[in-house]
């Protein structure tokens, strides 16, 4: 690995993880069209701690607050009409179904959905899904108004995002948008229920590497790639919120159809 590779593959994860365009896929195709040499389930597991700590330092606040008013309401068992302790409840049964998911078919879909054609097909199908939703449905209800019931929907939406190309934020944000979320509010939402899971999945994976982790790369790569999906997450997390404020997600799908093309065309002339 050079360090233009580790620049660039943390840049591309920090960006594709909370944008609607999966970050899964991008890491499997980026070094496809480049010709790089797989960098590893270490060099993974860094670029991730990157993301969740970008996504831990700008929800803070936020999931500080509903940390505490889901103690409380485990405590009183009650919930009520605080905000945050029905946001905390509503992450917990969005949270489940991929716990389920991701325990019962983690492994088979990474040893079998990581193709780049399977990539393209699942980048364009979500892509129409996105485009069709975004333009058919109402964006007029906030957090405020959620159900168990919806927050388990789009649980369910984001088991999908298991699958390379599918995306987890894309997926989770078509589902409340397709219940008549605002973007704003889909977006928000989706991000603080993908907490648990990508913590959980960061914890799993890292178990047995960081002892090692060192000696595969070397802790300079290591820390390049940790840092730019770090600053670059961070980035794109708060323009992103900022860019569904006042516009729609067609740009996403239509980059997620284009890329899409381009894999097939690309692959049609190299024959891989």
């Amino acid at each position: 690995m050079s360090w233009i590779e580790a620049l660039v593959l943390g840049c591309v994860q920090g960006v594709s993880e909370f944008l609607p365009i999966s970050s899964s896929g991008h890491l499997i195709l980026v070094p496809w069209l480049l010709n790089w040499g797989d960098p590893g389930l270490s060099f993974s597991v860094f670029l991730h701690l990157g993301t969740t700590l970008a996504l831990l330092i700008y929800f803070f606040g936020d999931l500080w607050g509903i940390f505490i008013a889901g103690l409380k309401s485990i405590i009183e068992r009650r919930v009520g009409y605080d905000m945050e302790r029905m946001l905390f409840w509503w992450i917990f049964w969005g949270t489940l179904p991929a716990v389920v998911a991701g325990l019962s078919f983690g492994d088979w879909i990474e040893a079998h959905l990581r193709s780049p054609l399977l990539v393209a097909f699942f980048l364009a199908a979500v892509g129409f899904l996105i485009f069709w939703i975004d333009l058919r449905f109402p964006a007029n209800r906030q957090l405020e108004e959620m159900t168990r019931a919806e927050s388990f929907l789009i649980g369910l939406a984001q088991a999908c995002a298991l699958i390379p190309g599918v995306s987890r934020s894309g997926s989770t944000i078509a589902m409340a948008r397709r219940l008549g979320f605002s973007r704003h509010a889909a977006a928000r939402f989706s991000f603080l229920l993908s907490v648990p899971i990508i913590v959980g999945a960061l914890v799993l994976e890292s178990r047995h590497l960081l002892g090692r982790a060192g000696s595969e790369l070397g802790w300079g790569y290591l820390m390049t790639g940790l840092l730019a999906s770090f600053f670059s997450g961070l980035i794109c997390i708060h323009l992103f919120l900022q860019f569904l404020k006042h516009a729609s997600l067609k740009v996403f799908a239509w980059y997620r159809l284009l890329v899409a093309a381009a894999i097939i065309a690309v692959s049609l002339i190299i024959g891989k």
